[in-house]
């Protein structure tokens, strides 16, 4: 008799006495599923939303590695100038690279016929930058920069809106030249952009970099280089190479440039990790009730197969298998489920109705989700792995019983 009780044995005993109850295991059915689905869905959308924010800080003139004088990130000033060396330019068209383009970046002032502000004078390649900012792809009103030495300058709208001009309008830009006198030039505004965040459309003014170093007396130095890699999170190989290039200057993947960025990354996971927990918290009492329940209405069953030759062990064996068979069926519905519903999502989930405060928090006005395998699995690992060992404790429960004891309890 003993033999007899195998693993086949044991799944069509568990399969069948898993549906005595239908509307309960459809209840506790449907409470896992919505569990899993719950951790997959926020999960890819507070993926999404992280995605999102840590390619528009890329985007925004970050890049994924950027090289300075080493005091320049303390003090960008123009005495912080270099030379970009030609064994840098080499290293810079190797593999691991997409796109780089040097930059003149100086504090400045700009002044239109009413207004003034301090800005962020950038100059830049117009065509070195697309791929790896923003700039190319946000403007929106006029035209971009057509060269290096191009004579117009491009605005944000809401410097603009400031400073009371606008597309066709001149105005003057104003910084400290390289022997720190005032040098002012004045410049046609032949492109308006937009970006989120607003703040950003006050914070730069971008002209040719030829333009500016010419208007600062430069000679052919730049403040910064930016490089976008194929992978951010696997710089180390490019770093390498760029510091071996230019061993004078002080190269910095993102993840220094913008550490904000990185504990921002961080909280987010462990927020994921807390989330992960309170749900599997209330599915476990869920399951852990619903096997108790079934053990103690079995009580009787179980002595008589023991009586029968049943092991205690398959017994325990028993119950976990309809546990196992219960989180497998949750496991695919709520994986079914939160499939369904990101793809559903994929256009994105709109909040413009609250734009102004999510952009006082960094988040998009629309978020779209971000399937994670890693999440996915993280989440399945979890409620599988868990749900399994909380079922020990039923289980544990229904093979201690004495057959005699058990038999005859009423």
């Amino acid at each position: 008799m003993r033999s007899e009780w195998r693993t086949p044995l044991l799944l069509t005993l568990g399969w069948r006495n898993l549906w005595r109850h239908t509307r309960r295991t459809l209840m506790i059915l449907f409470a896992f599923a919505l569990g899993v689905w719950s951790m997959i869905v926020i999960a890819a959308i507070t993926r999404g939303s992280m995605e999102q924010q840590l390619d528009k800080s890329i985007l925004h003139l970050t890049g994924h590695i950027q090289l300075h004088v080493a005091a320049f990130r303390d003090d960008p000033v123009i005495e912080h100038r270099f030379v970009p060396p030609p064994a840098l330019k080499t290293a810079l068209a190797g593999e691991g690279i997409t796109a780089w383009a040097p930059r003149v970046r100086v504090p400045g002032v700009i002044s239109s016929e009413r207004e003034s502000a301090g800005v962020t004078l950038v100059g830049i390649e117009p065509g070195r930058e697309r791929g790896l900012s923003f700039i190319p792809e946000a403007v929106t009103d006029g035209r971009y920069l057509e060269s290096a030495e191009d004579p117009g300058l491009l605005l944000g709208r809401k410097l603009a809106e400031r400073l009371e001009t606008g597309l066709g309008r001149r105005v003057v830009l104003m910084s400290q030249d390289v022997d720190n006198r005032v040098a002012d030039r004045g410049f046609r505004v032949v492109g308006i952009f937009d970006t989120q965040p607003r703040q950003m459309e006050e914070a730069y003014v971008f002209i040719g970099r030829a333009t500016a170093q010419q208007m600062l007396k430069l000679d052919g130095h730049v403040t910064e280089v930016a490089a976008m890699a194929t992978d951010r999170d696997r710089l180390d190989a490019p770093l390498m190479r760029l510091r071996a290039a230019a061993p004078g200057l002080d190269v910095q993947p993102w993840t220094v440039l913008e550490p904000l960025l990185v504990l921002t990354r961080k909280i987010t996971d462990v927020i994921l990790i807390i989330w992960y927990a309170i749900v599997f918290a209330a599915m476990s009492f869920g399951l852990i009730n619903t096997l108790l329940m079934a053990v103690f209405e079995r009580t009787r069953e179980f002595g008589l197969f023991q009586s029968l030759g049943m092991r205690p062990a398959h017994i325990l064996g028993q119950v976990l298998v309809e546990s196992l068979i219960l989180l497998v069926l949750a496991l695919a519905a709520g994986n079914l489920l939160a499939a369904a519903t990101v793809y559903a999502l994929r256009d994105g989930i709109d909040l413009s109705a609250v734009a102004e405060g999510m952009e006082l928090v960094g988040v998009a006005p629309v978020i779209y989700p971000a399937w994670s395998t890693g999440d996915m699995a993280a989440a399945n690992l979890l409620v599988f792995v868990l749900g399994l060992a909380a079922s020990l404790y039923p289980a544990w429960r229904a093979a201690r019983h004495v057959p005699v004891e058990a038999i005859t309890r009423a």
